[in-house]
């Protein structure tokens, strides 16, 4: 493992033609393979969880699930309803639905209370999830109605149209996504490098893993089922990650040219930045990778959807930064040295600090306890208003209006507010107990009607078999609405256990939209510690074994929580008030989506290891070679501040471009990791790390005793020098360990093993 990056990168250096030519083979194999094998789709089982998952099932086992049903609306387009003319289009609609194969079953036509509206259901066939794949056929013929009675208003609603509806405007989501990501980080690598060239190679890398995970993301479907966010989450860290990894190896290669004064050739410089940075690529991606492999925990298939795209395209990004960024170097220094040649002298950029990272770093280096105490409060004062987190799972009312099935659904729920929220209670028990069981759940029924947040008549319906009932209780609020969860918990609390509970030996639960939504978080707390703790043990233990340091390891861990609870109390402060809609494009829910906090903490914990391991790696290598623990700092800190800098602008515009899209769920989710690489890469990197380090000095690296044997061997005369200027702080692979303490240079010199 130590020797993987410079073996790899010798060898792309020496064939770089056979890597670039690989590295396109390996790209088309994998969309090829996947596309040819598929996705594989999560299934209805698959969401299961809690009470309301095991009613779902039983329910299913006397196939008494609830279908995918399409709702038809008929009203006038001014004025009142025409009912003649309702009528015979209520009849042209189901003529035609009844025609089609996708459709099992078409309702009588149903009046609203005011008049004024015509329903038509329409059952469909299959499972849910599927049924938003074949609902095109059923809005065509809802068309064609519309276009045979133009004074009426003809429309089309329901849970497999609003899918469909959603799932057109992710996809042009993600295009403005691209669109506005892809511009921005080209002019930000150009501002680094002040090269075309130089700036198209880290996004095109980062576009060609992106590609290539999501082809291996479609074969990874069949062990774990992709639940859709699979390419969203390849697409937002891909390019984050990718462009990263990138963009640390180019500067470092960048530094050591500038430092060689043209000495070196293409092939040794890139040797040199792969037992450099190449190591501390390796290591930080596989911490966000076993970071990220902690969601698997949560026993959720979105999670572990989100796991498995983010675990592949971080590996692809890694791979391509050891194989084809090399040879890509290679061709590309050789290309400028024919320049060179002919009289084009090649002109480097300056690297260092600059006097706006001097200027930032400042404080720290001056008065390190007192800019650690203001910048940890300034975060735990960000991190405050997670006392007020509210959670709850974002509902179908939560979608934009943007897609019109939602726009009608609104006036479905204006017109038949007895349709709004269905409770099913269900009940399994052996056959021979129907009878008993019919009346309890009769009397339950009976003690709905008199609860003021139930309407309408129950409807019992009982399996061909006897063995499974389903009662269903209407509730005339909206599924995300407190009087919504409140009817579910007087149907769990007070009327089921006094009815069908009182049962001896009879099985029963409540399931529903709004069981659904207050089930799926209760689940994901109830794993949340598993996964938190799991995650701080990967983290602890990732940056031990990356530094040798115990201290480093809790300093990690403690400083990547600051900045999720942080960024946390910023998300709560914005998403949950009402202050910030127009200016984020919002509705408020007063509530964050619950699955927003784990996949911040995960993800985070993961991505800030990148910043991790590339700051501190560049300390420890100074270090390591006798400079005092102060001066390494500063250095390390100081010229790595301009790379890490850029990597962080290019993850928040790729994360905050999540903010434009209209799901309200992926709008938290941009702005909280914006929020979090924001914080992280200007509070906890430039102000807490280094004040925190230049505080504890050598005991840092404790209990590593290689830090203070090479300041003993070292004498204090020539250490100022040892260390160079500040953003010069590596000196050659022969003479400085990479990230991983043990780095043989490009002519086989190792560090001595007793420097630990």
């Amino acid at each position: 493992m130590k020797e993987l990056p410079v073996r790899a990168a010798r060898w792309s250096a020496l064939h770089p033609w056979r890597a670039i030519v690989g590295w396109l083979v390996f790209v088309v194999l994998c969309l090829g393979i996947g596309s040819a094998v598929g996705t594989h789709s999560a299934t209805t089982e698959d969401y299961r969880v809690g009470e309301a998952g095991r009613a779902e099932a039983m329910a299913a086992e006397g196939h008494l699930q609830r279908r995918p049903t399409e709702q038809v609306l008929i009203s006038a387009r001014s004025g009142a309803l025409d009912t003649a003319a309702a009528g015979a289009a209520a009849r042209d609609v189901a003529a035609r639905m009844a025609r089609l194969p996708e459709v099992l079953a078409v309702a009588p036509p149903r009046t609203s209370k005011d008049g004024g509206t015509l329903l038509v259901e329409v059952t469909m066939k299959g499972s849910e999830l599927d049924a938003k794949k074949h609902v095109d056929p059923l809005r065509a013929q809802t068309a064609a109605v519309q276009k045979g009675h133009p004074r009426l208003l003809v429309e089309e609603t329901g849970s497999p149209s609003v899918g469909k509806g959603v799932d057109e405007q992710r996809g042009s989501d993600l295009a403005l996504s691209e669109a506005i990501t892809l511009p921005v980080t080209l002019i930000t690598l150009l501002i680094v490098f002040g090269s075309v060239v130089m700036a198209l190679v880290p996004l095109l890398l980062a576009l060609s893993s992106i590609a290539a995970a999501m082809g291996l993301s479609m074969i990874a479907s069949h062990l774990s089922p992709d639940a859709g966010v699979g390419n969203n989450v390849i697409l937002l860290i891909g390019l984050a990650v990718g462009v990263d990894y990138t963009l640390f190896h180019l500067k470092r290669e960048r530094e050591e040219r500038a430092r060689s004064g043209g000495t070196m050739g293409p092939a040794a410089l890139v040797e040199l930045a792969a037992a450099t940075s190449g190591r501390a690529v390796v290591v930080s991606g596989l911490a966000v990778i076993a970071s990220t492999a902690t969601l698997y925990l949560a026993s959720d298939v979105i999670f572990a959807s989100l796991a498995t795209g983010t675990v592949v395209v971080v590996a692809v990004a890694v791979v391509s930064s050891l194989t084809v960024l090399p040879a890509l170097l290679v061709t590309i220094g050789q290309r400028a040295e024919r320049r060179a040649a002919k009289g084009a002298p090649r002109r480097e950029r300056r690297t260092g600090n600059g006097r706006v990272w001097a200027a930032l770093m400042r404080p720290a280096t001056r008065h390190p306890a007192r800019t650690l105490c203001v910048s940890v409060l300034v975060m735990l004062g960000l991190a405050a208003p997670v006392a007020g987190l509210n959670l709850t799972e974002m509902s179908r009312d939560t979608h934009s209006r943007a897609v019109p099935a939602m726009r009608t659904y609104d006036r479905l729920n204006a017109a038949f507010p007895e349709l709004r929220v269905t409770h099913q209670v269900v009940v399994r028990a052996a056959a021979d107990r129907s009878g008993e069981v019919t009346a309890a759940l009769r009397e339950l029924g009976r003690r709905a009607q008199g609860d003021p947040l139930f309407t309408g008549s129950p409807r019992l319906r009982t399996s061909a078999d006897r063995t499974v009932s389903v009662l269903e209780l209407s509730v005339p609020y909206l599924g995300n609405s407190h009087r919504a969860r409140e009817s579910l918990r007087h149907l769990r609390e007070d009327h089921l256990p006094g009815t069908v509970g009182a049962l001896p030996g009879v099985e029963a639960g409540v399931t529903g939209d709004v069981a659904r939504y207050a089930d799926y978080p209760a689940h994901q707390s109830q794993k949340l510690p598993l996964v938190v703790g799991a995650l701080l043990l990967v983290t602890f233990a990732m940056t031990v074994l990356a530094f040798r340091s115990v201290v480093l390891g809790l300093v990690g861990v403690v400083l990547n929580l600051l900045s999720a609870a942080a960024a946390l109390g910023l998300l709560v402060l914005v998403f949950q008030g009402e202050w910030a809609e127009g200016l984020l494009g919002f509705q408020s829910t007063g509530s964050i989506g619950s699955r927003v906090p784990l996949f911040l903490f995960v993800i985070l914990f993961g991505l800030s290891m990148d910043y991790q391991v590339f700051v501190v790696s560049r300390i420890r290598e100074a270090a390591l070679r006798g400079v005092p623990t102060r001066t390494a700092v500063l250095d390390g800190i100081g010229g790595s501040a301009r790379v890490v800098t850029s990597a962080a602008v290019v993850m928040v515009t790729v994360f905050a471009s999540f903010v434009f899209l209209h799901l309200i769920e992926m709008k938290q989710i941009g702005f909280v990791l914006a929020a979090a690489v924001l914080l992280d890469a200007f509070i906890i990197r430039i102000m807490i790390l280094p004040s925190v380090m230049l505080l504890l000095g050598t005991a840092s690296w404790w209990p590593s005793r290689g830090v203070r044997r090479a300041e003993a061997a070292v004498r204090p005369g020539p250490v100022g020098e040892a260390a160079g200027p500040v953003g010069e702080a590596a000196g050659p692979v022969g003479e400085a360990p990479g990230p991983v303490g043990e780095a043989p240079g490009p002519v086989g010199e190792t560090v001595p093993a007793d420097v630990r």
